[in-house]
Parts: structure tokens; sequence; C-alpha cells
């Protein structure tokens, strides 16, 4: 049996979000939804504003922009909780 490694999992989930949008469905979702973004995110940067833009077709949508601080890591800062938990209270 031939199981694909870790890095195949990581090679396969990131081709696969290259292209995904979920903007169609986004006037659908009937509950609260609270996307999180991050200043220095070089992945999903701020600057275009799509992001920003598109929650808004989610019913109960909203839009958080963290700050850049000394303590986060742009893209990696979704897995420290402790700088965004807060806008999720």
């Amino acid at each position: 049996m031939n199981l694909p490694t870790p890095s195949h999992d990581f090679l396969y989930a990131f081709e696969a979000s290259r292209d995904y949008d979920p903007s169609a469905k986004l006037a659908q979702i009937q509950a609260s939804v609270t996307l999180v973004n991050f200043a220095d995110d070089f992945i999903n940067p701020p600057e275009p504003g799509i992001a920003k833009r598109e929650i808004k077709k989610a019913k109960k949508g909203k839009y958080v922009l963290v700050p850049a601080s000394d303590e986060d890591h742009a893209h990696s800062t979704q897995t420290m909780p402790a700088l965004w938990q807060q806008y999720l209270k």
C-alpha cells in the first residue's frame, strides 16, 4: 500500500487552496462568521481588501484585522490564539 507522506499532504492542501473561492455561497451561511486576518500576512494580505469586502456577503459576517506587532509571525499567527482570541469573544 502506498500511503501519502506528510509532505504530500501539505502539497495537496496547498495546491487545493490555490484557486479556492468561497464567495459564491457566502450569502447562504446562517451562522455568525468572524474572518480574522493579520496585517502582516504575506499569504492572505489585507491590502487587496478582498476578504473584508466578501465577508459582508455572509448575513452575520464580521471582518477583523489584527494589527502587526513584535509578537506575531505573519501567516503563522493563526497558530497563536493568545494574539487573536479576544476578537472571537
